[in-house]
């Protein structure tokens, strides 16, 4: 199954590759980005925040591709914008890379995403 095996492909790696349908354009669009997992849930950060081009994707088309180690899978992802929970997502970023890595890439720290990738 795609999930166990990206599942497994996750905890090898710190960047996936994220994939969203353009909102004007309507074409696929790839991205690098990294992530944190908890449980059956992956966390993104946009690197712009509310104003990264990808996330105003899913904004409009919430259905993603997600691509690890040759493992592709369709998600769906669910905006968080409370600020409290955004709060918590900035945190598990801060302890997986550090969080003067996080102060380094990340401008932005008003939003993030919610990927539920359990069966």
């Amino acid at each position: 199954m795609a999930v166990a095996e990206l599942a497994n492909a996750l905890e090898r790696t710190e960047e996936i590759e994220l994939t969203t349908v353009g909102r004007v354009s309507g074409r696929k669009i790839s991205h690098p980005v990294w992530f944190v997992t908890d449980a059956d849930v992956l966390y993104l950060l946009p690197v712009k925040g509310s104003d990264s081009q990808w996330f105003k994707n899913i904004l409009k088309n919430p259905t993603m591709e997600l691509s690890v180690a040759g493992t592709r899978v369709r998600a769906r992802a669910i905006p968080i914008t409370d600020p409290g929970e955004v709060r918590q997502v900035v945190e598990k970023f801060r302890a997986r890379y550090g969080a003067g890595e996080v102060a380094k890439y990340y401008s932005k720290l008003d939003v993030a995403v919610r990927v539920p990738i359990g069966s």
